[in-house]
């Protein structure tokens, strides 16, 4: 009986239009009590009318009354609340520095679970009950506890922001639709919300579908990456196995190779020294022959001269030739020459395939590699744009670098000696190699100049860019303008291009030239094989002062 007591003496204390404990009260002239901040709302709805009632009895009041604080009726009230919070259980909390706190609750504030849109309160679990109860706050719009309600207030009428402008795309109250926003595309906010909900959905729609695309790109892309592995990991083992018995097969041949040349020198060797024992023998015949004759040529016995001069005098041929010829010692000179040519031929055949073995090792394609740019858009090439810098070790000691190494100007002076300067006048190589697809563009000032693409070795040819294998350039001047490779020379139309684009793609082989101006302009497009890294090279024409420059692209 206790409890309904106090429950009575509640809502005996309750404001009839907020269904809560009396805020700010006041008692109107018919003798009903309000919320100060309810009633002005109510009657503010009302002053189209020029009329203004009580909410309860339906008692109307012309003028609009004065509201005074009804002092007791807050004291009493602040007592209803400390009796609630006394009976509020004790396992809610207060509100810390990071929660919203009940408006309600006197003092330190319990945690808000819950804030209403249209009471722009914050309440505890206690005080949010007649939202759940009460009809009429059950239209309310409750969302999570937050502090931004002046997001909700029209900071120049102080009025709930429930209309919205189409116009302005803004939230506004009523005041705002007759007053700035008057004339204008103006909705109720729910019906707009519901508007831009739908909007809202299909855009969602749409990310969702591009969610789920981008899901199936990934996983293709983690197939894709698997099988790079394994087909890696199976190039490596073939690449073990196939070299391994290349050596073997090598090491094989050369073991059975070194055989064979002791075999024949044995063989050889042993009819050398069968001769020598012979010739030996002879020798020993000869010398005990002409030993007897030399006897016989000093006796003084004619008779016995003649008796032995006959066998004396006779000599037994050799069984075997009786003239050594020996020719030019070339003994095994033919199989050394045709082993240095076996080995030539193969370091040549392996210098010619591990070029094309290289390339593809690069070859390897990704399910979702970007298309060339369209060759008149610079837009397009722009999106490969390399960060370049120019190689001061490599720069011709009549060349002064400036702007962080990317312009050069031909100077009379000239800087000390490197060993991979160039000695060719005036030429200068990037800091950077060139890999995958690259755009870069140089400014050429005064007469021109050359813009070229070389192996990192070029400086070591000694002649100029174009005039060698190693490097590829388009020379551009006021009489005329060159493309050259290898000292082949193509023509090329035109007046001095001050602005030359250039886009390689190192992969699939393509060198192009543009001239860059409003438009891109194609000048010379080339199709190889680049079996080196690539570098950007500059090279001045003949005038001091003059200056080239690799431009800084966005």
């Amino acid at each position: 009986m206790a409890q309904k007591g106090a429950e009575l003496d509640r809502e005996s204390f309750s404001c009839s239009i907020c269904l809560d404990l009396l805020r700010d009260p006041v008692t109107i002239l018919c003798g009903h009590s309000y919320c100060m901040k309810c009633i002005e709302n109510f009657w503010d709805e009302e002053d189209e009318k020029g009329v203004h009632s009580c909410p309860q009895c339906s008692q109307t009041f012309k003028p609009r009354p004065t509201l005074v604080k009804n002092i007791m009726l807050e004291a009493l009230t602040e007592q209803m609340k400390m009796i609630a919070i006394r009976a509020a259980p004790t396992d809610q909390s207060y509100a810390g520095l990071n929660d919203t706190a009940c408006d309600i609750c006197p003092g330190r504030g319990l945690k808000a679970i819950k804030s209403c849109l249209m009471c722009l309160l914050s309440y505890c679990e206690n005080h949010l009950q007649p939202h759940y109860d009460v009809a009429r706050l059950k239209k309310h719009q409750l969302v999570d506890p937050s502090f931004q309600f002046h997001e909700n207030i029209c900071s120049r009428h102080d009025e709930v922001m429930k209309m919205f402008c189409r116009t302005d795309q803004r939230s506004i109250c009523y005041v705002c639709t007759v007053d700035e926003h008057k004339g204008h595309d103006i909705v109720s906010g729910e019906a707009e919300r519901m508007e831009k909900q739908k909007k809202l959905e299909v855009r969602r729609e749409e990310i969702q579908q591009k969610i789920k695309e981008r899901e199936k790109d990934f996983k293709l892309l983690q197939q894709e990456m698997e099988a790079i592995i394994v087909s890696a990991e199976k190039a490596v083992q073939v690449n073990k196995t196939i070299f391994t018995e290349v050596i073997y097969l090598l090491q094989q041949r050369s073991f059975e190779l070194s055989q064979q040349i002791r075999s024949q020198q044995d063989l050889e060797v042993s009819r050398v020294k069968d001769l020598q024992e012979k010739l030996e023998q002879e020798i020993c015949e000869l010398k005990k022959k002409d030993f007897e004759l030399q006897h016989l040529s000093q006796t003084e016995d004619h008779n016995h001269f003649f008796l032995n001069f006959s066998s004396l005098s006779s000599l037994s041929e050799p069984d075997y030739s009786s003239t050594i010829k020996v020719c030019h010692p070339r003994y095994f000179k033919d199989v050394i020459a045709a082993v240095s040519e076996l080995g030539d031929q193969f370091q040549d055949t392996l210098r010619r395939k591990w070029a094309d073995i290289s390339l593809r090792v690069t070859e390897v394609d990704v399910l979702l590699s970007e298309p060339e740019p369209d060759p008149k858009k610079r837009s397009g090439f722009l999106k490969f744009t390399k960060k370049i810098s120019l190689d001061p070790k490599t720069a011709h000691k009549q060349l002064l670098l400036d702007e962080g190494n990317r312009r050069i100007t031909l100077m009379s002076q000239t800087s000390p000696d490197h060993p991979e300067r160039f000695s060719v006048p005036f030429q200068i190589l990037s800091r950077q190699s060139l890999t995958g697809r690259c755009y870069w563009e140089v400014k050429l000032g005064g007469l021109g100049g050359y813009v070229a693409v070389a192996y990192k070795e070029v400086y070591k040819a000694d002649t100029e860019f174009g005039a060698n294998d190693k490097s590829w350039a388009l020379f551009s001047s006021l009489n005329k303008n060159i493309f050259l490779h290898n000292k082949i020379q193509t023509l090329i139309p035109g007046s001095k291009f001050s602005r030359i684009g250039v886009y390689v793609n190192q992969r699939a082989g393509t060198l192009s030239f543009y001239n860059v101006s409003e438009n891109m302009t194609l000048l010379h497009r080339v199709q190889t094989t680049f079996t080196q890294p690539l570098y950007a090279g500059i090279r001045m024409y003949c005038k001091f002062g003059d200056t080239a420059e690799i431009c800084k692209l966005k």
